[in-house]
């Protein structure tokens, strides 16, 4: 007579997700402490951000510290605390579900989730800008490049294809990928400043005011602290993918040096 198996798992305990149970069982573990400030750095310093941010003048250096010491550092003494007591996958989601419910663990999984998809359009369309720019440069000399929707509108969604085809190679893979850009990204904001150092030095003039009155805090610029608070968004994704942290003490060592 033949006889089947059934496998019980282990009970759940008391407030614990589905996702805590099943997520540790089925994905590796392949962080370590430079992937994790590698996403971080990649996360918080987008480049567009202190682009915008700069238009503040010498005040915008005020509103970064004060960036700093009201969002960043306290943010990340948080993120710390409860990566360490809830380190499974989803970070924000699983804690807002620990503190206030199913509901707003999905709310508040669904506000951080969603930028992501408007992220994928609007870097998409940073790319098309940045070869309308490259386009008028020699050798093309174009006048006007890529103005017509339709030519938009297939750049868009071969960065979107290419991006979707990047998420399903294996992740370490994706990973040195991103390890790599994010090595590159280092080194371009390190010319950058650079330079800026080589044309003060060479005797030529600031690009901005930095007189004691440019660095005045005022209604005209307070705007530009909720920029600074959007640019440094994005402290806690890295612990989206918690289970897969090699060692527990990278969720601390990524928040110190990122």
């Amino acid at each position: 007579m033949a006889t089947t198996t059934t496998t019980v798992s282990a009970p759940a305990r008391p407030g614990e997700l589905l996702s805590e149970r099943i997520a540790p069982g089925i994905l590796p573990k392949v962080l370590g402490r430079f992937d994790m400030v590698a996403i971080f750095v990649a996360i918080v310093l987008f480049a567009v951000q202190g682009s915008v941010v700069q238009q503040a003048g010498a005040s915008a250096f005020v509103y970064w510290i004060l960036g700093f010491l009201t969002f960043l550092i306290p943010g990340a003494i948080v993120t710390g605390q409860l990566g360490l007591m809830f380190p499974g996958e989803g970070s924000i989601y699983v804690w807002t579900n620990k503190a206030l419910g199913a509901f707003w663990g999905f709310f508040a999984g669904f506000c951080a989730w969603w930028p992501g998809a408007l992220v994928m359009v609007a870097t998409a369309d940073l790319v098309v800008t940045l070869l309308q720019f490259l386009l008028t440069l020699p050798p093309f000399n174009l006048q006007n490049p890529l103005t017509g929707l339709w030519q938009q509108g297939i750049i868009i969604l071969a960065v979107i294809w290419f991006s979707s085809a990047l998420s399903i190679l294996r992740f370490r893979v994706t990973q040195n990928m991103v390890n790599g850009v994010f090595v590159i990204y280092g080194a371009a904001i390190l010319t950058v400043g650079l330079a800026g150092l080589a044309w003060l030095l060479g005797g030529h003039p600031a690009a901005n005011d930095f007189s004691r009155n440019a660095f005045g805090l005022n209604s005209g610029n307070a705007t530009f602290y909720g920029l600074v608070i959007l640019a440094l968004l994005g402290i806690e994704v890295p612990l989206n993918m918690g289970v897969e942290i090699r060692n527990r003490k990278a969720i601390t060592s990524y928040l110190i040096w990122g």
